[in-house]
């Protein structure tokens, strides 16, 4: 028992992790941006920066606001609302962002080990805690990856890249492997 203890503190710590690595790849996207580039959509059908950070804040805000305790779609959640272009300022788009994370994080802050097999609902349906957590997990990747390619597209040839560049690997695995 003591090993499947360790095992589900390892997974919150690794969760935590890669949430945090998810923030701030999708931050880096938009330190490349200006405040124009944000409500700028590439069709009628696609959805601008600012309106993905808007679904995401309001799907975090809804599923980790009482994790444990409520159903993870709360009644107060306009989602669809999250999908209509506006304006907001660059500055209002960060704080939602930023208040939308601060849930994540404080949710899980409160997960235990002993939490990871119970039940929790997401509209009426039932997942265990640790379902719920890798749904979270599989949707915000989804989601920032959407974030890196529009910041990516909108930038195009000024673009720096936020992971291996092209034609570098050699080089970059030269330097991980202390090859230099």
């Amino acid at each position: 028992m003591e090993n499947n203890q360790a095992v589900a503190k390892h997974y919150l710590e690794t969760v935590l992790i890669t949430f945090q690595k998810q923030k701030a790849l999708a931050e880096k996207a938009f330190a490349q941006l200006g405040p124009e580039h944000f409500h700028i959509t590439l069709d009628a059908e696609s959805n601008s920066i600012a309106v993905i950070i808007k679904h995401m804040a309001g799907n975090m805000r809804s599923r980790w606001r009482d994790f444990l305790t409520s159903d993870g779609e709360k009644s107060d959640r306009n989602r669809d609302g999250e999908f209509i272009s506006g304006t907001e300022p660059l500055e209002v788009l960060m704080q939602t962002w930023e208040a939308g994370w601060q849930e994540v994080f404080k949710a899980l802050a409160m997960v235990t080990p002993d939490d990871l097999l119970k039940t929790v609902t997401i509209r009426a349906q039932p997942h265990t805690v640790l379902q719920a957590i890798e749904r979270q997990v599989d949707h915000y990747a989804y989601h920032v990856g959407q974030l890196v390619f529009l910041a990516k597209h909108l930038k195009s040839e000024t673009w720096q890249t936020l992971s291996v560049a092209k034609g570098k690997s050699q080089v970059f695995n030269e330097k991980m492997f202390g090859k230099e």
